[in-house]
């Protein structure tokens, strides 16, 4: 497995560049923006920032492609989509009541300590296993659709990715940019490039990162209508492991509120939950966390600093 470099947001301080030099300093650069969807191909700025020959697999065009052709798998692919989007629905409702019970106990002070440790330390519990059925189910609706339709070995997703892998063939790193998660994670399913991404450097952003993570996990703490709840959307390609991406998180999480810090560290607990903002930087090796820059953690204990996981 080759280096892997998370970075924090690139719009007002680009790095890529010098990130990419650092894990493979020779080769063209495969682009992936397919979470920019239909400005997918508006890469110009990226690719002058790279100062070295970029080469776009443009996923989101090839997906279009292969549904074009393929309109037994664009019917399926839709229906999975529906029920995916409903699952996750249902599981927000739930998972709505089970943080609020969890906040709820956090909150109880003046009573018995020992009580009330236990009682929370079960509403994590209750908080974990919904989660876990979630997934469970994410996975089993995944499973099905691969069994009956293959996608990666249908004619016209065979095409694409052998164009695909000529371009990953003559490249010396991969670049995975941001924008919306869940295109670029389908993207990424279909033409099943989770193999192929474990062979070569790679730099990521953004939602990047949280799609080459185990968990693709949504955060808002302060959304338009009212408190927020970090959600798991799906499993990510895992090339990266231990690690929950919190990409913005400034932005997103009032990591000042000692209550919610705790909570998300704790439901995610061993993996390190990270904030990437501008000037992050994480770096793995073999798919494990090797070393971190300007990206302070989430401890358990309601803390946000750097160094080790608590």
């Amino acid at each position: 497995m080759s280096r892997v470099v998370f970075l924090g947001p690139q719009r007002r301080r680009p790095s890529v560049a010098r990130a990419i030099d650092s894990i493979a300093p020779e080769g063209p650069v495969a682009l992936i923006t397919a979470g920019w969807q239909e400005d997918e191909r508006n890469d110009a700025e990226l690719k002058d920032h790279l100062g070295r020959e970029g080469v776009n697999l443009e996923l989101y065009a090839a997906a279009e492609r292969v549904f074009r052709k393929d309109t037994e798998l664009r019917s399926a692919w839709r229906r999975r989509q529906a029920e995916l989007i409903e699952r996750q629905e249902l599981y927000n409702i739930r998972l709505s009541s089970a943080m609020e019970a969890a906040r709820a106990i956090l909150k109880r002070t003046n009573r018995d300590r020992a009580l009330l440790d236990e009682a929370f330390e079960e509403a994590i519990e209750a908080v974990r296993a919904l989660d876990g059925s979630h997934m469970k189910h994410l996975a089993e609706v995944h499973g099905r659709f691969i069994e009956r339709y293959a996608p990666a070995r249908r004619d016209a997703a065979r095409k694409e990715r052998r164009r695909i892998d000529g371009i990953l063939k003559r490249s010396g790193a991969v670049a995975v940019a941001g924008g919306h998660v869940a295109v670029l994670l389908n993207r990424l399913d279909l033409f099943d490039l989770g193999g192929a991404l474990r062979e070569i450097p790679i730099v990521a952003w953004s939602a990047g990162a949280m799609a080459l993570s185990e968990k693709v996990v949504l955060f808002h703490d302060h959304p338009p209508q009212g408190a927020g709840n970090a959600e798991l959307l799906e499993s990510g390609l895992a090339v990266c492991r231990g690690v929950v991406p919190l990409p913005h998180a400034a932005k997103r999480l009032a990591l000042d509120d000692r209550e919610r810090v705790l909570l998300l560290a704790r439901r995610f607990a061993p993996d390190v939950c990270i904030p990437l903002d501008g000037g992050s930087r994480i770096d793995f090796d073999g798919g494990r966390l090797l070393s971190s820059e300007n990206a302070p953690r989430l401890f358990v204990d309601g803390t946000v600093r750097s160094g080790a996981a608590a």
